[in-house]
């Protein structure tokens, strides 16, 4: 890894840890990041600091799109995420945005927690279960857990967020929690109403959940789905403008090759991992010839 590269990382470091309270807050936002690591990184003292270290980093701290190098286009999705997230944090409300697979939701809320303060960003799992849940938001608040029951850890975690002047949590893949950690947001949602903006971004296979759980009368759903407003934000598809944009921004010029992108990614409606993967396709051929 080059020199410049090292500064570049430890640029984007200084400004992701300017968001904390302390240092140590956080790199314990971080994974596998100790606190005398980060601030040798931020001072620039790179002689102990792994080429993998520098990577770990930059991995957790900027979208893996922009990461690698790839030009981040403003699509419909990204513009209406990004006015969502913004609503829901100045405002303190509760939404559920909804998206097909490969529209840009985890990247759009990626880069909206790197430009905004207080936003914390959670990666949710089917395996997750309520300690998991729970020490991850602690975990991206900055705090370390280890030996604390779960209900200190959330009790530490709801007493910094209100402590705070405009946060906002983001449960990203929302839909993939289990029932017993899906009923835990409503004891979050109540200590935390008119505190914090909560947003939760999934596929509309939530609806369908949501859907059965009304009308199976299943315990908690109708309380989760009045606290989302009984509605969800629905997000506008990827078009073939969009396409032809992000084509440009990354170098493919050419409008018969662009064309040859929008046809191949259209089946998969412009799943944005497609439509990256043809213009890398395309770019190759191009220079082969």
């Amino acid at each position: 890894m080059t020199q410049q590269e090292k500064d570049t990382i430890r640029e984007a470091l200084r400004v992701y840890a300017a968001k904390y309270s302390s240092q140590k807050k956080a790199a314990a936002s971080l994974n596998g990041v100790s606190a005398g690591t980060l601030s040798a990184v931020i001072n620039g003292k790179y002689e102990s600091i792994s080429d993998d270290m520098f990577r770990n980093i930059i991995a957790q701290i900027t979208p893996a799109a922009a990461a690698t190098g790839w030009q981040l286009v403003e699509t419909n999705s990204f513009q209406e995420i990004w006015y969502a997230l913004s609503d829901a944090q100045e405002f303190k409300k509760v939404r559920w945005i909804v998206g097909g697979a490969g529209c840009g939701k985890t990247t759009t809320a990626t880069m909206y927690a790197q430009k905004n303060h207080e936003v914390f960003v959670i990666l949710c799992d089917e395996d997750m279960r309520k300690g998991d849940f729970v020490r991850e938001i602690a975990r991206k608040l900055g705090f370390k857990t280890c030996g604390m029951r779960i209900r200190e850890i959330l009790d530490l975690a709801i007493e910094s967020i209100i402590q705070m002047e405009n946060p906002l949590l983001v449960f990203d893949e929302g839909d993939k929690l289990n029932d017993n950690v899906f009923h835990y947001f409503i004891n979050l949602y109540n200590r935390l109403e008119g505190k914090c903006g909560i947003t939760f971004l999934s596929t509309d296979y939530i609806q369908h959940r949501i859907d059965c759980g009304l009308n199976h009368n299943r315990k908690g759903y109708n309380e989760i789905y009045s606290r989302i407003g009984r509605k969800f934000f629905k997000l506008e598809p990827t078009s073939c403008n969009d396409v032809f944009a992000i084509c440009q921004a990354n170098g493919l010029m050419d409008k018969k090759l662009i064309a040859n992108v929008i046809d191949v990614t259209e089946k998969s409606e412009f799943d944005l991992r497609c439509v990256k993967d043809a213009i890398h396709r395309e770019k190759k051929v191009a220079a082969a010839k």
